[in-house]
């Protein structure tokens, strides 16, 4: 299914992204790319694609401008990070016909921190977030505000980031879900592992959103 190509207005620049919206489709999932990555990741693509099998939208957009992504500090500043994405979400639920889609977010790496700040900074309208081998802990305070539901993805062999995320599971809200892939380091790049979180996230963003099973 073809994409449209999105230019977010900001300060006399603009961030990019692609939408994809399957006919039909009952919820909205924005990406929320981790430090070094952006829209183009070949992995947050890849479970873009199972999303919209299962009958969601989905939009990956760059947090940052060409620009800012050169200063390495930029790419670690969560509140940048999460204003950005607040101003994303803001801006696409202002868009005809996809305003009254439900949205999940699903973050990857310090990208999960930003969803989850932003999750609070929205409120209800953050139905669920995902996060794959995500630092939840960047999130800082906010951690205990989460009112949306969350199932965290970490990898078995990711030991460090596994502390992290049952540290981070304990301050969220109920109904969250760790969920630690065996034989996955940090990347997801064994074999089937990435199929499996692409799996995981389709299931709970269908439990959540309202999508068809």
């Amino acid at each position: 299914m073809a994409g449209e190509l999105v230019e977010i207005p900001l300060n006399g620049t603009s961030l990019d992204g692609e939408l994809v919206v399957p006919e039909g489709a009952r919820g909205l999932v924005i990406f929320v790319h981790g430090s070094g990555s952006s829209r183009l990741s070949p992995r947050n693509n890849y479970v873009a694609r199972v999303l919209r099998e299962a009958g969601l939208a989905t939009f990956l957009f760059d947090l940052l401008t060409a620009g800012e992504d050169q200063v390495y500090a930029n790419r670690f500043d969560i509140p940048l990070l999460t204003q950005r994405l607040v101003m994303v979400v803001r801006w696409m639920r202002g868009k005809n016909g996809i305003r009254d889609l439900p949205v999940g977010l699903f973050g990857s790496s310090t990208g999960a921190a930003a969803a989850l700040r932003g999750a609070v900074e929205l409120g209800d309208e953050i139905a669920t977030v995902v996060s794959r081998g995500g630092r939840p802990d960047l999130a800082g305070e906010a951690l205990d505000r989460v009112g949306a539901p969350v199932l965290l993805i970490v990898g078995g062999l990711d030991q460090v980031v596994i502390d992290l995320n049952r540290e981070a599971q304990a301050r969220l809200p109920e109904g969250s879900h760790l969920e630690i892939v065996p034989g996955a380091t940090h990347l997801f790049e064994e074999e089937g592992k990435l199929e499996r979180v692409a799996e995981l996230a389709s299931q709970w963003f269908r439990d959540h959103l309202g999508a068809s099973p």
